[in-house]
């Protein structure tokens, strides 16, 4: 078995364990910020072992690359949130609105 077996490519932006909707991205993050792959088996519990491990090595063995698909995923995570915020849906306008109400009603109480 190749490592790439372990992967589903759906795209040059989207790179998921096979069998999970968990990104490459999710281990990686977890492996840079010091978790061991026991600690991330706590965090991603649907995953086993063997697939972190090989998405551990994938990342190691593929460094520049990935990194830079890290950095394209941050980017466009931020851009999003950006739009989102600039443009909230009906919905959390509703939400803002409800929570302004309730902040100035408790405002009003004291």
């Amino acid at each position: 078995m190749q490592l790439e077996d372990y992967f589903e490519f759906l795209d040059p932006d989207d790179i998921r364990i096979k069998g999970h909707r968990i990104g490459i991205d999710n281990v990686i993050q977890y492996y840079l910020q010091g978790y061991s792959p026991e600690q991330i088996l706590e965090e991603l519990p649907s995953l086993n072992l063997e697939k972190i491990y090989a998405t551990l090595t994938y990342y190691l063995h593929n460094r520049l690359e990935i990194d830079a698909y890290m950095l394209r995923l941050a980017k466009w995570r931020e851009q999003r949130y950006q739009e989102s915020s600039a443009n909230p849906s009906p919905l959390m306008q509703r939400l803002r609105a409800l929570k302004a109400q309730r902040d100035q009603e408790l405002l009003n109480r004291l």
